[in-house]
Formats: C-alpha cells, sequence, structure tokens
C-alpha cells in the first residue's frame, strides 16, 4: 500500500513538473511575437517581391520607379533618396504594387525613420587648439614672406619696364628748388584741352592733335620722367613743355595725330597704324624728319630708252 502511494506520488511529480516545463516552453514562445520585427521596410519589400516571382525591371515598369530608387529601398538607404517626401511615396507606391498593406508600410518607415534620427548622435562644434609641434618652423615663415615680397617687386619691375615705359619713379638725384617750381609750372601750362587748339605762340611749340577719340598715348622724357599718359579724345592736344629734356613718344596709332610746331602743321609721325616707341618728339627733331628725304629710286637705262620722247 504504502510502495503504491509512493509510486503515484512520484507520477504526480514528474507530471507537474513536465506541465512546468511545457508552460515555460510556452512562455519563451510568446515572447518572440512581442517584439519588433527585425527586418526593415525595405527588405520586406524584396521578400514580398521574390516570393511574388517579380524583378526589379517588372516592378520598375509597372510602378514608374527607376530601378536604382527600388534597389535604395530594398537596401534601406533611405538617405540616397532626394527627399523624405519620395521615401514614402516610393514606398507606398511599391507596396500596393506587391498587394502589401499601404497604410501598415508607410507607418512602420516612419517610425523606423524617426528612431535612426534620434539615434544619430548630434556634432556639437568645439573648438580645439592647435598643436604647436605640427606649426610650420619660423625659416619657413620667413621665407614664404620673402619669397611674396621678391615677387611683388618683380612684378612691380615687369610692369614698370614693358608696361608703362615712361612711368619710372622721378630720378635718385635731387634737383634745385627752382628746377623743381620751373617744373610745376610747365607740367601745369601743358596741360590738355578737349574741343580746342593749344595755342603754340613760341616757334619751337610742339603741339599733339588727337583726330579720333580714343587714342593711347604716352609721352615721357628719355631719363623716365612721364609727361602724360591717356586715352585722348578727338579734338583734344598736348602741348610739349618747352624745358622737356629729350620728350618721347609711345603709342600704336602715330597716324591718329596732328603735329604741329609753332602753329605751323608738319607730317604726322606715321601715315598708316603702327606702333612707334621712343621716337623722339622735339621741334629740331621732327624738323629733322621732314628734312630727311628719300634717296630717288634708280631708273634703268634701258628703260629709259624706250620711253617716249
Amino acid at each position: 500500500m504504502a510502495g503504491c502511494l509512493t509510486r503515484k506520488s512520484h507520477d504526480s511529480h514528474v507530471a507537474n513538473t513536465k506541465m512546468g516545463s511545457h508552460l515555460m516552453v510556452e512562455e519563451i514562445d510568446i515572447e518572440p511575437d512581442n517584439e519588433l520585427p527585425l527586418e526593415g521596410v525595405g527588405r520586406r519589400l524584396r521578400r514580398a517581391r521574390e516570393e511574388k516571382g517579380l524583378s526589379l525591371a517588372q516592378v520598375a515598369a509597372s510602378t514608374r520607379i527607376s530601378e536604382r530608387h527600388l534597389q535604395l529601398i530594398e537596401q534601406d538607404q533611405f538617405s540616397e533618396l532626394p527627399a523624405r517626401t519620395y521615401v514614402f511615396g516610393f514606398s507606398r507606391t511599391y507596396a500596393r504594387a506587391l498587394g502589401l498593406d499601404e497604410a501598415e508600410i508607410v507607418a512602420s518607415l516612419r517610425a523606423e525613420l524617426d528612431n535612426q534620427t534620434e539615434q544619430r548622435p548630434r556634432y556639437t562644434p568645439t573648438f580645439e587648439p592647435g598643436d604647436p609641434a605640427k606649426a610650420p618652423p619660423s625659416a619657413v615663415v620667413w621665407a614664404s614672406a620673402i619669397a611674396v615680397l621678391l615677387l611683388a617687386a618683380g612684378s612691380y619691375a615687369f610692369y614698370a619696364r614693358f608696361m608703362a615705359p615712361g612711368a619710372d619713379p622721378a630720378p635718385l638725384v635731387a634737383q634745385e628748388d627752382s628746377d623743381t617750381g620751373a617744373d610745376v609750372a610747365t607740367l601745369s601750362d601743358a596741360q590738355t584741352t578737349s574741343g580746342a587748339s593749344v595755342d603754340g605762340t613760341a616757334p619751337d611749340q610742339v603741339v599733339f592733335t588727337a583726330l579720333e577719340d580714343g587714342i593711347w598715348v604716352s609721352f615721357y622724357e628719355a631719363g623716365g620722367r612721364r609727361l602724360q599718359q591717356k586715352l585722348m579724345a578727338m579734338g583734344e592736344s598736348f602741348a610739349v613743355p618747352a624745358d622737356a629734356r629729350d620728350p618721347r613718344i609711345w603709342t600704336g596709332r602715330p597716324d591718329a595725330f596732328a603735329v604741329t610746331i609753332g602753329g605751323q602743321e608738319v607730317e604726322p609721325l606715321a601715315e598708316e597704324q603702327v606702333t612707334i616707341r621712343d621716337v623722339p618728339i622735339t621741334a629740331n627733331a621732327l624738323r629733322d624728319r621732314m628734312t630727311e628725304a628719300p634717296e630717288p629710286a634708280a631708273i634703268d637705262s634701258g628703260a629709259a630708252s624706250e620711253a617716249p620722247e
């Protein structure tokens, strides 16, 4: 009798243990149903497409969404799409084409994107002092500064030599105060006048008058002092200062200037457009140009004999 009770008690304990284990297994099986799905919206759409046996090209043709955008959706790379509105619109259309619940797909997608936004670390700009060891040596800094100064000096020298001849600095030798005052007075008297000719009463007064608009010219002394450099308008004149030391001219339109000496018109410096430079323009130099006549051409004796009498 006691043995039977003991066996029944053991069987009951085993049954209760098995029932408890079964209940525990059931509780463990129920827990995963309450968790969120591990796959995202993109993978769900891809799985649904593959289950229906559709290719990306077929879905793209039916939805009019490019295959590239469909691939980005299936790979959950929504940040590569143009904008958030396109993400929801493309996903809704994709879900409709596969027969899925559009509203549920959009809601899951919105929750997924919001979760990504919350988990994204915020960047806070901070100031980090530079590493003194990474700073360039002082020798490099000084060498760079010297190179910049040399480059600036070379640029100025190039401009003064080739771009603006006659605009060089004044001579270093200081002149007497009387000469300086005379130069200033002469330059003020030689200022150009527009629309009227300069009254050249002196017998050796040289005057240049522009015959066209916008004629560039530079008048300067052989020593480097600039007398005038500008674009002259038609009818504008320039009187060469009487005390100018070996005045010269540089222009590309010598044919566009009328030249007078003491009020008498002389031949122009050229009859066509040609660039002249460092040409003396004193009264004597211009007169010498006038007196230099070309040598007569040699005449063939045979041709002369054949000429009619």
